[in-house]
């Protein structure tokens, strides 16, 4: 992927999109919800999971619909991805993400911007991040190897579930976590709880980058080992 214009406006555009649609769902559906908040995280998830397989879709052939900085790191480390191009995408994606918070806000007829109150912080919390960031970047890296294709419906399908079993509801994204924490809404995070949401996501995605490389080393593109039996 060649760094151009198109590519950081994909990137910005997407990440617009995608924390448009969580800071939306998720005032939409506490609005909605009527105080149950398993029907407001519902509501959340299942927008969330379809917005990502659109995006991936739509913009993957422009820019390799990363919209997180924690995927560009890995597919960096891995030299899937140029290093000089880290750095303009994290700005194009952060900057993207805070537009969607803004988006979001203003389309609800809210402030544009509100420092959230929401507390996420504790070892479980964290540890959530960290295994959230590690599946998701497991799901890509995996399904890039082996059905490149099923990346968007996998992606959509992952988040959706880490949703509900992870204790953090799945942030695994630094710009979006980032961009939440200016939503006093359903979605949000207190500023404060941020750098470390952000050091477990990419504990999370550093350490998928090498399971999955030494995992998935034996494993042609169908899916099954050269030999057609599991390896040592």
């Amino acid at each position: 992927m060649h760094l151009t214009a198109r590519a950081l406006g994909a990137e910005a555009l997407g990440t617009l999109f995608l924390v448009a649609t969580v800071v939306g769902s998720g005032i939409m559906g506490e609005r909605l919800a009527d105080g149950n908040i398993a029907i407001a995280l519902l509501a959340n998830t299942l927008a969330t999971g379809a917005i990502l397989f659109v995006l991936i879709t739509w913009l993957g052939p422009v820019s390799g619909a990363h919209f997180n900085p924690a995927v560009t790191l890995a597919f960096v480390c891995l030299r899937r991805f140029p290093a000089i191009a880290f750095v303009p995408y994290l700005v194009a994606q952060v900057a993207g993400g805070l537009s969607g918070t803004v988006l979001a806000h203003l389309m609800f007829e809210l402030p544009p911007v509100m420092l959230s109150a929401h507390a996420r912080t504790g070892g479980a919390q964290w540890l959530s991040e960290g295994v959230a960031t590690f599946g998701l970047l497991a799901t890509i890296l995996g399904c890039l190897k082996v059905r490149p294709s099923a990346v968007p419906a996998a992606v959509g399908a992952y988040i959706a579930a880490a949703y509900w079993f992870t204790a953090s509801t799945s942030f695994a994204n630094p710009a979006v976590t980032i961009a939440r924490a200016v939503t006093d809404s359903f979605s949000g995070i207190r500023p404060a709880d941020v750098p470390f949401f952000m050091l477990a996501q990419i504990g999370g995605a550093l350490a998928a980058a090498f399971v999955l490389s030494w995992m998935m080393r034996a494993v042609d593109g169908d899916g099954a080992n050269p030999a057609g039996r599991p390896q040592a």
